[in-house]
């Protein structure tokens, strides 16, 4: 099998590399299925020095223009479809279906923000001085560094380009290194609509050997990053003491609540997705369920239902509702956790391991699991597994299933499912996260939605929505006196 090399966009070139990196499919990880340019710390340094002259050239060009290029590239993605799914499946594992729903929704943000490049940013403000006029106006930053993480490998790459490059600003793309065709794609997409060059590049490569030329260019003027708390963490203190702005979604141990008078059926039908979809590989996803005492027997028994249909395999069969995950090295670690709660005394439900056969024995799969007998001393209740694991707990009533919600150094997503609009209320305005859903799924947040979480999940800038474009400008501040 000959191994296809794939170029990165660098300046408004197409580059290769002298070495390369492999790519793997996570369905059989025996031979790699692509590879991407090694890139050097002189390659990094290049793109820099191309990114500051496209900004020059960028944050001048009509925002009309702008939004022509975003909306083009848009509507490549979506005449691509086909290809970008696919590739999306090949190197990430998700479903067929997952997969094309990422692509529509990676349009959706350029397309959104598009419109937001055609309004004006800022306002009149009234002054005391005679014959004076003051206002504000928002401007571009510069060049924003863009860090993505593998699980959402195109969509997170849009959800922070197409802000950034609506308010005018130029970025240097480091997509994760698992995952770096669908990064590629949305690069090509804008690339091919006619984004001046230097605008965007894309740094491929081992980053171990890159962080350094990545990451201390004075130029950079932002960061925007999505990844594990522990390289968060790293890159907050890095940028502290320079003047860089920095925006962060890390990690999440989301909590649902069942309450006693919820439509039980409805619930377990919307945790399943919530929970397993994507492999549970998903920053929003449902990790615990709090359930009410009254109804829990009769709502594990109905979510145990659900899961036995679920259909493990390749994302490409359009029969499988539950691809592999990212690697072998990601499997392994989820099944150390699950082997770890079970040490510690959580009971297995369903599923606890990898699946074996054929189909399974090359690839980086984990039975859909249910944990129940968990304490809030065990670690699977407090560390973020990010697979498809899922812990049900019985609760007293809705005082302590917040509490429970809250207890957490996460505060990403939670949602409850009640017939009582004051518990919904309540648990809206005490659930300590930073997006709250009633008699839905703890994922699922479209495009508009401003999205980020509280606490260790994340930073004080938000995504997505108008609350985006607060983070990629800056405001300047004038007066003009009309009568001189």
């Amino acid at each position: 099998m000959v191994v296809q090399p794939m170029e990165t966009l660098s300046g408004g070139r197409w580059i290769g590399a002298e070495n390369w990196v492999d790519v793997f499919d996570p369905t059989d990880v025996r031979a790699p299925v692509l590879r991407i340019p090694a890139l050097t710390a002189g390659d990094v340094r290049a793109m820099y020095d191309a990114a500051e002259t496209g900004f020059a050239a960028w944050r001048r060009t009509s925002p009309f223009e702008r939004a022509r290029v975003m909306v083009g590239a848009a509507g490549l993605l979506r005449e691509r479809l086909d290809e970008v799914a696919a590739d999306i499946v090949t190197e990430n594992g998700k479903t067929l279906a997952e997969a094309r729903g990422e692509a529509g929704k990676a349009a959706d943000f350029l397309e959104y923000y598009a419109g937001a490049a055609r309004e004006g940013h800022g306002t009149l403000l009234h002054d005391a001085r005679p014959g004076h006029r003051a206002g504000f106006q928002r401007e571009p930053l510069g060049v924003v560094l863009a860090i993505t993480p593998w699980n959402d490998p195109l969509l997170t790459p849009a959800r922070k380009l197409a802000p950034a490059l609506a308010a005018g600003n130029a970025a240097v793309l480091k997509p994760a290194t698992e995952t770096p065709m669908s990064g590629m794609h949305l690069a090509r997409a804008l690339h091919d609509a006619g984004l001046p060059a230097g605008v965007l590049n894309v740094v491929t490569g081992r980053t171990s050997q890159l962080s350094d030329a990545l990451l201390d260019d004075p130029r950079i003027a932002a960061v925007t990053f999505t990844g594990s708390n522990g390289v968060g963490e790293g890159l907050r203190l890095r940028f502290g003491a320079r003047s860089v702005r920095f925006q962060a979604e890390m990690g999440g141990k989301n909590a649902t609540v069942v309450l006693a008078d919820a439509d039980l059926e409805a619930a377990a039908a919307t945790l399943i997705p919530a929970g397993f979809g994507q492999a549970g590989q998903r920053c929003t996803a449902t990790s615990r369920v709090l359930v009410e005492r009254a109804v829990y027997g009769r709502f594990l028994e109905i979510l145990r239902a659900e899961v036995a249909v679920l259909r493990l395999g390749p994302g490409k069969d359009p029969r499988t509702t539950v691809g592999p995950l990212v690697s072998a090295s990601h499997r392994d670690g989820v099944l150390a956790a699950i082997a770890k709660a079970v040490v510690q005394g959580a009971r297995v439900e369903t599923g606890g391991s990898a699946p074996e056969g054929d189909l399974f024995d090359h690839g980086c799969y984990v039975s859909p699991t249910i944990l129940t007998e968990v304490t809030t001393e065990m670690d699977v209740w407090r560390d973020e597994v990010f697979g498809p694991v899922v812990i049900v707990r019985p609760v007293d009533g809705l005082d302590q299933a917040i509490d429970e919600v809250n207890d957490s150094v996460f505060g990403l997503s939670a949602a409850v499912f009640t017939r009582d609009l004051g518990a919904a209320y309540r648990f809206i305005d005490e659930a300590d996260c930073g997006q709250v859903a009633v008699n839905t799924a703890t994922s699922g947040w479209d495009v508009h939605h401003p999205f980020g979480g509280f606490r260790d999940s994340g930073s004080p800038f938000k995504e997505q929505g108008s609350e985006a474009l607060r983070f990629y400008t800056r405001v300047k501040t004038f007066a003009i006196n009309s009568r001189s």
